[in-house]
């Protein structure tokens, strides 16, 4: 089976869906085929790529249709080259009602985890990342229950480090259900080495969680910050910046580390 990685806050506003997207374009890069599933009602990733979708083309329809995964996905072409490509699961508002419709039972919780299983690793490893809304639902829960890890964004300031703090208890919660530890990765994002207060955020997370988090900091930086409103990835608008090197290189980490096996 080829891996999946959730990324996850309880906080917006961290990088979540800029970290799925560049992580995405870097695989990309490598010369797989990764796929990009949008579980955010904002749709932010999916609009991100231009792609805009109904209720029945979104991965609402897998939810209240029980459509298949496989028809659902679109194929993306990282910065236009046919030879760098992916698949987006987009997003839509409908996703909204996946709580209200479907409540929080077994059956709907592991359905993600089989689909992927099923439809899109089965005859094939494809890694899968998956965006989660900041909201701990129905829908953020199929993301963790269907990954075999979750990566945590925290943006250096100190309500980001709080949400992590908070999310690190409720990962601890569900391992009980689980019946397994979550493996976890934290990795700190818009990191600025002028201030102060990033270094004293570093130095909390590092005694707090140790090992889990990630060595590479993405830095704050322009390209980053304008790469979604021009619809590219970091790779695409601005290959030489510095945002493109720290993707990349906690791509690296990820993998040699063997916490994301691609």
């Amino acid at each position: 089976m080829g891996a999946s990685l959730t990324v996850f806050n309880q906080k917006g506003g961290v990088g979540k869906t800029t970290t799925v997207l560049n992580l995405a374009a870097a695989i990309a890069r490598r010369g797989l085929q990764p796929v990009m599933l949008d579980l955010d009602p904002q749709a932010h990733l999916s609009s991100i790529l231009g792609e805009a979708c109904t209720g029945g083309t979104s991965m609402f329809a897998f939810y209240s249709e029980e459509r298949k995964l496989a028809g659902l996905m679109r194929r993306i072409e990282f910065g236009g080259h046919k030879s760098m490509s992916g698949a987006l699961l987009p997003a839509h508002a409908e996703l909204l009602k996946v709580d209200t419709l479907f409540g929080k039972g077994p059956n709907v919780l592991n359905r993600l985890r089989l689909g992927i299983a099923e439809e899109i690793q089965a005859h094939g490893s494809r890694p899968v990342l998956i965006d989660c809304c900041p909201m701990l639902g129905v829908l953020s829960l199929s993301g963790i229950f269907a990954s075999e890890r979750v990566l945590i964004p925290i943006s250096t300031d100190f309500l980001a480090m709080r949400g992590a703090l908070h999310l690190e208890a409720t990962l601890g919660a569900l391992e009980h259900v689980l019946k397994r530890r979550v493996e976890r990765r934290y990795v700190l994002t818009r990191f600025d080495g002028r201030r102060r207060m990033s270094h004293d955020i570093a130095t909390q997370l590092e005694q707090r969680f140790g090992n889990e988090l990630c060595r590479t900091r993405v830095a704050e930086n322009v390209a980053v910050a304008e790469s979604p409103a021009v619809g590219k990835d970091i790779f695409s608008h601005a290959p030489q910046s510095r945002g493109a090197a720290d993707y990349e290189a906690l791509l690296e980490e990820l993998t040699c580390s063997g916490f994301f096996e691609i």
